[in-house]
This record gives C-alpha cells, structure tokens and sequence, in this order.
C-alpha cells in the first residue's frame, strides 16, 4: 500500500514554530517514527510552502497511490485550486491538522478542502497522521 503525506506552507517549521501549538518534534523525525512503525507500508512525503507545487504533487500522485494524508496548513482555508485539485484526482484523501482548527481563530473554522475529503482529523497533534494512515488501513 503506498501511502503520501503532504504537508503545506509553514509545516517545514514544526519543531519551532509555536511550539505551544504544534508541539517541538521535527516534522521529519515523526515521519522516521512512522515508517518504523509502519514497515509494510510505503509511506512517501512531500512539503511545500508554494500552493501550485502542493497541486502538482496531488496530480502526479493522485491516480496512483492507495492514500493521501494532506495537512494544506492555512490553504485549509483559502485554496479553492487545492479543493478542485482533490476532487479532481482517484486517489482517496485525509485531511489532517495538529490543531483543533475549531477552537482556533474565527477564519480557520470552516475547510474548502474538507467536503471533498474522505474524513477529517484535527487535534491531535502529530498523532493525527498516525489515525489517517490507520484510517486508509482500516478500509
């Protein structure tokens, strides 16, 4: 099973940013975390801050890959293209945040990508790509 987790703009900074937020764990020692727990599985990773290059990964992968776990960050909110891009592809995807986005800043509430998603899962820090890799094996 191949499996892509997709994080974008500002999640490169996990570990330092907002640490009373998003925790102080590096985004890519979670990762090695999760590959070890998850051997039989083909977990691959990707991050961008640049909203085009975040569509072009969900196009090269979407037809082809068994899971998508994408955490958008702040396009969550705003990116219609990352909405019309998901429902554009095969593939079935996750949308995850560390953050309870609904107990955050009035803005962050509501989710262009949500309703094109497979489910949603927010507040559990970085434990919450762990229940989206568990969701994909569940099915």
């Amino acid at each position: 099973m191949k499996i892509l987790l997709i994080n974008g703009p500002n999640l490169n900074l996990l570990g330092r940013r907002e640490k009373n937020i998003y925790g102080d764990q590096p985004f890519e020692s979670y990762f090695k975390d999760l590959q070890a727990k998850y051997p039989q599985l083909e977990l691959s990773y990707f991050q961008s801050n640049v909203e085009g290059e975040l569509i072009n990964q969900l196009h090269a992968c979407g037809f082809s890959y068994d899971g998508i776990i994408i955490n958008a960050g702040a396009y969550t909110h705003t990116s219609v293209a990352l909405r019309d891009a998901i429902a554009g592809i095969n593939t079935p995807v996750v949308e995850v945040h560390i953050s309870n986005i609904l107990t955050r800043e009035n803005f962050r509430h509501e989710s262009l990508i949500g309703p094109v998603c497979v489910g949603s899962i927010m507040g559990f820090g970085l434990d919450s790509y762990r229940l989206g890799v568990e969701s994909f094996l569940k099915s």
